[in-house]
C-alpha cells in the first residue's frame, strides 16, 4: 500500500478512502506514462500560446503552430505551454465543455501528440470549474444522479461573506433544473460552474483526466485557478488545507504512475496571489507542486521602469499601483477589478499588451525596443524558468478592435495573427516585429547557452545604484554579473572585478574595460549587461 495516497485519502475522503484507493490503483495501472525525463535546467524556456494565435487558411491552426515553431524557434526555445486547446463556451478557452476532446477548429490529439514528439509539452487542467454546456453540468440540470454531486448547490441566505472574489460578479447564480431553480457556486462567471471536489466520484474523474493528459505526452501541467479548488462555508475558500492537500495527491498519483519510466510529471499552480501563500503551494518543498508562478514580477518590472527606480522592496503602495493603473489607462490599456469582502473593489488585471505598457511616447521607438527587451532579460536572467507570451516576443501591440468583437478586456493581447503576413514582417528589417523577435532570440539563445542560468543556480541581489537592477547568479565554476539600467540616463559604475581576467558582457560579445582590477561599466539608457 503506498501509504502517502491512503494517508490523504482518508483526509479527504474519509468514508470511502479503501474503495477510492482501489480505484486508483487501477487508474494507475491503466495508465502507465512513457515519456522522457524532465530535469529543469538553464535550457527550459517556455513559450505560452493559444492553439491558434498562428492562423493560416486552408490550415489547422496546431499544424501551423508546430511549422511556424520549427522554422524559427526550434533549439531556443524547447517547452510549449499550448492554452486551453479543448472545446470551450467562454473566457478563451477557460471554460472547457469536454476535458477530453481537442477543438476541432485547432486540430486533433495527433497535433498535440506531433508536438510533444518536438518540444516538452504544458497543458491546462481547468478543473476548478467546467462549462455549463458542458454534459456533466447538462446531465445535472436534467436530473441525472451520477452528477447529483458534481455541483455546489448553495442556499443564498447562507453568510458568504467571507468568501473571496477574484471577479466583480456574483458568487452564485440561478439555474433551471428538473427539480425547480437552483443556486449554483460560480468563482468566475455565469458559465463556470464550481466543481463540487467533496464528491469522491467527482475526485476520481479529474484524476483520471490528469493521468490522461500525461498519457496524451504532457510534461508539464498548469492547475488553472487551483488555490479556489476546495469550499468551506465560514472560509475565505481560497488556499484551504484540503485543497493542499488535493494538490500532493495529484503528485503523488503522478508520480507512482510514472516512477518506472520518468521522474514525475511536473505540476504548475497558478495562484496569482501574493508571495507568502503563492510559495505555499511548493508544500514542504518535495511534495506539491514542482513550480509555481511568480505573477508579481512583471509588474514590478514594469513599476521599475516607469519610475526609473530599481530600488523598490516588498510590495507597491497605493499611489505605485494607482500611478500604473493611470499609466495602462493613458496608453489604452484596460483594467479588470476584483471584489474586496467590504464591498469595495481593486484593481486585479492590467489588461495590455506588455510592449505598451512599458511604451513612452515622448522616447525614442529604439529606446523603446531596448528597454522591452530588457525586461525580459530580467524575467530570463533571474532564478526560475522563464515563460514567454507569444505576443511578447513576436512584438504585437495592443489589440482594440479584439476588445470590440469579444467585449472583453484580455482580447486586448489575443490577437490571432495571420501568417503569411507575420512572415512577411518578421523577414522585413525595418519592422518592429523583426527587431523584438531577433533581440529576443538573440537573448534567449545566450542564456541557454550557460549553465550559471539553471534554476538551480544561487541568486544574490546586489545595491549598486537606485537606477541599475542587479545581482549575481553562480553555478559551480560559472559566475556572472547582471546589470539592467532601469533608467533613461547613462550609468557609469566602477566595480571591483571578481569575476575574471578580461569580462566579457554575452549579450554583446564586448570586453568590459578593466583597470587596476575595477571594472568601469557603461550603461546605456535601459541597457541589460551579463558579465563573465
Amino acid at each position: 500500500m503506498n501509504q502517502r495516497i491512503y494517508e490523504k485519502l482518508s483526509f479527504l475522503y474519509p468514508y470511502n478512502t479503501d474503495e477510492l484507493y482501489k480505484k486508483i490503483m487501477d487508474l494507475i495501472e491503466k495508465y502507465k506514462i512513457s515519456n522522457k525525463e524532465i530535469n529543469l535546467t538553464e535550457k527550459d524556456v517556455i513559450l505560452i500560446t493559444y492553439g491558434d494565435s498562428i492562423r493560416k487558411e486552408g490550415e489547422k491552426p496546431l499544424h501551423t503552430l508546430h511549422k511556424f515553431l520549427n522554422d524559427h524557434i526550434k533549439g531556443i526555445i524547447n517547452t510549449v505551454h499550448i492554452l486551453p486547446f479543448f472545446p470551450y463556451s467562454s473566457d478563451d478557452g477557460f471554460s472547457v465543455i469536454d476535458y477530453k476532446k481537442v477543438n476541432p477548429e485547432l486540430g486533433n490529439w495527433e497535433d498535440i501528440e506531433n508536438l510533444s514528439k518536438d518540444y516538452n509539452l504544458m497543458v491546462d487542467a481547468v478543473i476548478n470549474h467546467i462549462s455549463k454546456e458542458s454534459e456533466w453540468f447538462q446531465e445535472y440540470l436534467k436530473g441525472n444522479p451520477k452528477y447529483k454531486d458534481y455541483f455546489i448547490e448553495q442556499n443564498p441566505v447562507e453568510d458568504l461573506k467571507y468568501v473571496t472574489r477574484p471577479r466583480a460578479l456574483p458568487l452564485l447564480h440561478v439555474y433551471e433544473t428538473s427539480e425547480g431553480k437552483k443556486h449554483i457556486w460560480t468563482t468566475f462567471s455565469e458559465d463556470q460552474i464550481d466543481l463540487n471536489y467533496k464528491s469522491p466520484d467527482l475526485f476520481l474523474e479529474i484524476i483520471e483526466i490528469l493521468l490522461f493528459y500525461a498519457k496524451k505526452g504532457a510534461k508539464l501541467i498548469r492547475l488553472d485557478a487551483i488555490g479556489y479548488l476546495w469550499k468551506e462555508l465560514g472560509t475565505t475558500c481560497i488556499h484551504l488545507e484540503q485543497t493542499h492537500k488535493m494538490i500532493q495527491l495529484f503528485r503523488d498519483i503522478l508520480d507512482l504512475t510514472a516512477k518506472d519510466v520518468i521522474k514525475d510529471v511536473i505540476l504548475i499552480t497558478e495562484t496569482n496571489v501574493p508571495h507568502k501563500e503563492n510559495i505555499s503551494y511548493f508544500g514542504d518543498g518535495y511534495n506539491e507542486a514542482q513550480m509555481v508562478y511568480n505573477f508579481s514580477l512583471p509588474p514590478l518590472v514594469l513599476h521599475s521602469f516607469l519610475s526609473k527606480n530599481a530600488y523598490s522592496k516588498g510590495i507597491l503602495k497605493d499611489e505605485e499601483i494607482d500611478y500604473l493603473v493611470e499609466h495602462t489607462l493613458k496608453n489604452k490599456g484596460l483594467v479588470s477589478y476584483k471584489s474586496n469582502p467590504d464591498g469595495s473593489k481593486s484593481p486585479y488585471e492590467l489588461n495590455i499588451n506588455y510592449f505598451d505598457a512599458l511604451y513612452e511616447k515622448d522616447e525614442e521607438m529604439e529606446l523603446n525596443i531596448r528597454k522591452f527587451v530588457s525586461a525580459y532579460a530580467i524575467a530570463s536572467s533571474m532564478k526560475g524558468v522563464p515563460g514567454i507570451y507569444i505576443h511578447s516576443l513576436l512584438g504585437s501591440r495592443n489589440y482594440y478592435e479584439g476588445v470590440k468583437i469579444t467585449g472583453m478586456n484580455r482580447t486586448i493581447n489575443r490577437e490571432k495573427l495571420n501568417y503569411d503576413e507575420l512572415e512577411k514582417e518578421l523577414n522585413d528589417p525595418k519592422s518592429l516585429r523583426y527587431k523584438i523577435f531577433n533581440a529576443m532570440k538573440n537573448m534567449l539563445k545566450i542564456r541557454t547557452s550557460h549553465k550559471v542560468f539553471n534554476p538551480k543556480a544561487t541568486q544574490k541581489v546586489l545595491f549598486l545604484d537606485d537606477r541599475v537592477f542587479s545581482f549575481i547568479r553562480e553555478f559551480e565554476d560559472e559566475k556572472v554579473l547582471i546589470l539592467t539600467n532601469v533608467s533613461n540616463q547613462e550609468v557609469n559604475l566602477e566595480l571591483e572585478n571578481e569575476l575574471s581576467e578580461k569580462p566579457i558582457d554575452l549579450l554583446t560579445n564586448t570586453n568590459i574595460e578593466v583597470v587596476d582590477n575595477k571594472m568601469h561599466i557603461k550603461l546605456k539608457p535601459y541597457e541589460t549587461l551579463w558579465i563573465k
